[in-house]
């Protein structure tokens, strides 16, 4: 399963810029990898750690914005069909399961 994680938050002032670094660098701190800007995605085994990171995430979720939560299947995140540019990431995509002996 993936989480996905979408934000929009205000960043006028100088108090809420450190929130958004502050909840930025969370999602990083926690395993969480940028799928675009504001667009963070992490894997979960199941859905009882889908359930867990979603806690952590409400626990650590700033004072005012918008953050959004999607969990799907990595079935359904291997059906992301690129339009423009290209994908760019150090992480094997498979839905192959690989057995180390």
């Amino acid at each position: 399963m993936r989480v996905i994680v979408f934000f929009d938050l205000p960043t006028l002032s100088a108090s809420e810029r450190r929130q958004y670094n502050v909840f930025r660098k969370f999602l990083v701190r926690d395993g969480f990898f940028m799928m675009q800007e504001s667009v963070y995605c992490k894997l979960a085994m199941n859905q009882l750690s889908a359930n867990a990171i979603i806690s952590q995430i409400k626990a650590n979720k700033p004072t005012s914005g918008l953050v959004q939560v999607l969990t799907i299947t990595e079935k359904q995140y291997s059906d992301i069909e690129m339009i423009v540019g290209k994908r760019e990431s150090d992480v094997i995509e498979t839905t192959d399961r690989t057995v180390v002996l």
